[in-house]
């Protein structure tokens, strides 16, 4: 008995230190927080499909700890030029299993605050995958967003 309970005791500490170490290492309690680089947007809208390859005229990345999410995007060129963007954003999201639903509190685009977008996610490796219907109806817009990401090294 006294065997079995101290295995049990042994079994436990080990178990939590591995937990500890994941999340010392990931900076957070979940697989999801981190930095992440967008790499490539997939939007299906009314028929139409824009892929856009975040490879060399803009940066967009997200930021998302425990509790929050952030994003922000711009282009290379310090705002010189015609295609010159900033756009940024951020809130609350939950997540469940792999349904991870963002709830937009603020955003350049401020006609955007105040909607929910759910996502479902998948994460390979270093590699976030995220695909939802974003819906903002009072701008009439409901399209497919798939975004692929990568995991920014420390």
């Amino acid at each position: 008995m006294k065997i079995s309970f101290l295995f049990a005791i042994c079994l436990i500490s080990i178990l939590s230190c591995i937990s500890k170490k994941e999340e010392a290492e990931n900076g957070s309690s979940i697989p999801l927080a981190g930095t992440w680089k967008l790499v490539e947007g997939v939007i299906i809208e009314k028929g139409d499909t824009t892929v856009t390859k975040y490879d060399g005229n803009v940066s967009f990345i997200k930021i998302i700890n425990d509790t929050h999410f952030a994003f922000l995007q711009h282009d290379l060129a310090k705002g010189k030029g015609k295609d010159s963007i900033f756009a940024a954003g951020g809130g609350k999201f939950i997540l469940t299993d792999s349904l991870y639903t963002e709830h937009l509190e603020y955003c350049s685009a401020r006609e955007w605050e105040g909607n929910d977008f759910p996502f479902t996610i998948e994460i390979k490796n270093d590699t976030l995958i995220q695909t939802g219907i974003e819906k903002v109806a009072n701008l009439g817009v409901e399209r497919v967003n798939t975004e692929k990401y990568v995991r920014v090294k420390k």
